[in-house]
């Protein structure tokens, strides 16, 4: 049993100060501030088994879902060498990542997904909740069992499709081929009660938006369907994103921090962008592209850099919307939390209130991160990692 007390409860919407009663997996109870002495003293008679966090008025908020992030590695695209490797345990934890989605990238020849399967399930039972998008950029996809809607239905991790457009590394699908992956991922996600998402990886060639447009022409599959991410990834891209949100699409922006990120546009100010275009908040999802290869390419296509996304990222976005104006702390908070759920239909997940999953990030007063639970575990106390992964080295 945990109780976190004296926290400033962002569950993303503001609560004020309160104390949060944790048991086993679950959040049982979310208090106002003023019943939290009563209530502590009568955790404290049941016995030793009873953790006590206080958050000191700090701001408490629910675990950053990852909804792209590469945990098994990616890359590839310069050779061997450039293949990114596997992430333990440790890093979500640092970046305060309690669920994770992943899924393959250019590589869906030797990035296997039975090898991503199985490293989801091997987080997941270190601590982290995860789940996996079948495919990879070529359409028609690789899969688990033959077919992507049989991957959605049969295999409980499967709740998405991973695909890529508008990119000199995607396989160009036609209008129908890509009618027929999205109507795939639609059903097979109805049947098995998921959320059938088609992550699309977006890349800068001018087509932009317009063959998810062409897909779901003459066809009543809804334009949120699709998941496009990486649109932040030029000013032009981030243009097309402001029509296509308004048609009622979501969108997805790979975290930058800061005025010189390592990708595409700082998030602060594509977020805004957004915004003030009149893109609906709920609609805007903020993931890392973490582990995965950051390519440079010239104008000719040649490869001339490589970087590697940084997992951190998200939280790191979320902190700095949360002290924009035009932003604020509830539609930040949302981006990395609860639109995600939403949007992912993980109903337990990116809220702070009883009956959902105990993910939760407790920040200090500087909101640097100090506290984190992972479905109901501590996994960092006071900064310090608690949780490692099976060969990790402890510190």
């Amino acid at each position: 049993m945990l109780l976190i007390e004296n926290a400033n409860i962002l569950s993303p919407a503001p609560l004020g100060l309160g104390t949060l009663v944790v048991v086993g997996e679950r959040i049982a109870a979310v208090h106002p501030a003023g019943a939290a002495g009563e209530l502590r003293q009568h955790m404290e008679r049941l016995g030793p088994e009873v953790t006590v966090l206080d958050a000191q008025g700090a701001k408490v908020l629910p675990g950053v879902i990852d909804r792209h992030v590469h945990f098994n590695g990616a890359g590839g695209e310069g050779g061997p060498r450039f293949r990114t490797p596997p992430l333990q345990l440790s890093s979500f934890v640092r970046a305060g990542v309690t669920s994770a989605v992943g899924l393959t990238g250019t590589d869906g020849t030797c990035r296997g997904l039975r090898d991503l399967l199985m490293k989801a399930r091997g987080l997941e039972e270190e601590g982290l909740s995860t789940w996996i998008l079948t495919g990879s950029y070529a359409v028609p996809s690789p899969t688990l069992t033959g077919g992507v809607m049989d991957d959605l239905c049969l295999i409980d991790k499967v709740i998405g499709l991973k695909i890529a457009l508008s990119d000199h590394r995607s396989s160009h699908p036609t209008v129908e081929e890509l009618r027929r992956a999205v109507s795939d991922a639609r059903v097979g996600g109805m049947l098995a009660g998921k959320a059938g998402t088609v992550c699309v990886h977006m890349g800068s060639e001018p087509s932009a938006f317009d063959p998810l447009l062409a897909a779901i022409e003459g066809t009543d599959v809804p334009l949120a369907q699709f998941a496009p991410t990486h649109v932040s990834r030029s000013e032009a891209l981030l243009e097309r994103a402001v029509e296509y949100g308004l048609r009622g699409g979501n969108l997805d922006i790979t975290a930058a921090p800061g005025e010189r990120p390592v990708f595409g546009l700082p998030t602060r100010r594509a977020v805004k962008r957004l915004l003030a275009g009149g893109v609906a908040a709920e609609r805007i999802t903020l993931s890392s592209d973490g582990n995965g290869s950051m390519p440079r390419f010239d104008a000719g296509g040649k490869l001339v850099g490589m970087g590697i996304g940084p997992i951190d990222s998200v939280l790191a976005c979320v902190l700095e919307l949360m002290e924009d104006p035009e932003v604020g702390p509830e539609k930040a908070v949302g981006m990395a939390t609860s639109h995600v759920a939403d949007q992912l239909c993980l109903p337990r997940k990116g809220r702070l209130k009883e009956g959902c999953d105990a993910d939760i990030l407790v920040l200090d007063g500087n909101d640097a991160l100090r506290h984190v639970v992972a479905r109901g575990r501590v996994m960092m106390r006071d900064g310090g990692v608690l949780a490692r992964g099976t060969f990790e080295t402890q510190e």
